[in-house]
């Protein structure tokens, strides 16, 4: 079992959010409890694990995710909802969920969620760091750098970008310096790189 965690409770219905929070509480963890996704992203937690109502509200939990990490809301995000509909789930996971709980939650399910989350918190911590810093240097592209960037990500050469592009190959070999030195890329494969951890 997972030492005592804080658990941020996101759950705009009153009656669910104090469940969670009791439950959480009798497992011995620290609830912190919330209306809206919003007052999370303001206070900015930078320990503990959150538990988020996936509701529309907020534009989902991808959205709700999205809006944390431009906070800097690094933590493990459990997703909740009442039956939730498959569709939903996978859209979850794959919008960087770490789990996703049906509501009213047991103590057992909660805890079994809590011990994973807690165990993968430091890699997921990281990932999301990764992520949000290729996503920012990306953003600062021009959008002729990102298309060389794109096109070098898959694969092709200097020559065959200035084909795609129907541009010389010096203008392609500029682009892409200033594209590497913006990224701050000493190969081509970290900038290649820089661009798939991008696009998770």
């Amino acid at each position: 079992m997972a030492g005592q965690q804080i658990i941020h409770i996101v759950e705009p219905e009153d009656d669910l959010r104090a469940q969670i929070a009791r439950a959480a509480a009798a497992l011995d963890h620290r609830p912190e409890v919330y209306a809206a996704i919003d007052e999370v992203a303001d206070l900015q937690p930078d320990r503990g694990l959150l538990l988020v109502r996936d509701c529309d509200r907020w534009g989902g939990i991808a959205e709700g995710i999205r809006r944390l990490t431009r906070q800097s809301v690094w933590l493990p995000v459990i997703a909740t909802a009442v039956e939730p509909e498959t569709a939903r789930v996978v859209a979850a996971i794959r919008g960087g969920a770490f789990d996703y709980l049906d509501l009213p939650v047991t103590r057992e399910t909660l805890a079994d969620a809590i011990d994973r989350a807690a165990a993968g918190a430091p890699d997921h911590a990281a990932t999301q760091r990764r992520l949000a810093e290729a996503r920012r240097h990306i953003g600062g592209l021009t959008r002729r750098e990102r298309e060389v960037l794109d096109l070098l990500t898959d694969g092709l050469s200097n020559k065959a970008i200035a084909r795609e592009l129907a541009i010389s190959p010096r203008t392609v070999e500029i682009h892409r310096a200033n594209m590497m030195a913006k990224l701050g890329a000493r190969h081509p494969a970290d900038a290649v790189r820089i661009r798939l951890d991008a696009r998770k």
